[in-house]
């Protein structure tokens, strides 16, 4: 765990504008911007450890409900970071959630409900399937440099060979076949277990 930090009214409302400005990129949703999050609450400002980054999103994503939860934990524990240990540590920790749910929300839901709409009216444009065939690429682009960055924390990704491969494997069969996800997740938690990956 960091030492405790002191934030600063200037600071929540930082990383309040911060969520407020990178909502509009989670167009993969909000995990493909996990390294720009990353980049900002662990190297620049150092609100959170690399564990503890990488921790908010594991257990949100193996937790029932929308992805975007990682976020709530991240926000979470910059409060939790904040306070002395006390109970102000568990307000500071909902300031946190508040904080960045709000942020993260705010905008890509307005302009979400405005373009679904717009879209929806216009769905035989050729222009409006081009942006959607275009998007793709995009998305595909975040999401793997979101698993590069949580792959690297391991250490040399050289020696992590196993961890590559398996999410090559797995990137692969969901693309190709129609195992459900839920079967290759339980296999690559089982060789983790194993120590395989």
């Amino acid at each position: 765990m960091t030492t405790a930090l002191n934030l600063q009214p200037v600071d929540w409302l930082n990383l309040f504008l911060y969520y407020l400005s990178i909502s509009l990129l989670a167009v993969g949703g909000a995990i493909a911007t996990a390294p720009d999050m990353h980049r900002f609450l662990v190297e620049r400002q150092g609100w959170l450890t690399d564990v503890q980054f990488n921790t908010s999103i594991v257990i949100a994503q193996s937790a029932p409900g929308p992805n975007v939860l990682f976020i709530a934990l991240l926000g979470w524990n910059v409060g939790l970071n904040t306070g002395d240990g006390t109970h102000m540590a568990w307000a500071a920790g909902a300031l946190g959630v508040a904080v960045c749910m709000v942020g993260i929300m705010l905008p890509s839901s307005l302009l979400t409900w405005a373009a679904t709409r717009w879209a929806h009216r216009n769905r035989e444009r050729r222009s409006v399937r081009a942006f959607k065939q275009g998007m793709a690429p995009l998305v595909i682009g975040l999401i793997l440099a979101t698993a590069w960055v949580l792959g690297s924390a391991h250490g040399d990704p050289a020696r992590d060979w196993p961890l590559w491969l398996l999410s090559a494997a797995t990137t692969l069969l969901v693309w190709r076949t129609r195992i459900h996800l839920l079967w290759l997740l339980g296999a690559g938690a089982l060789l983790g277990a194993l120590g395989w990956v």
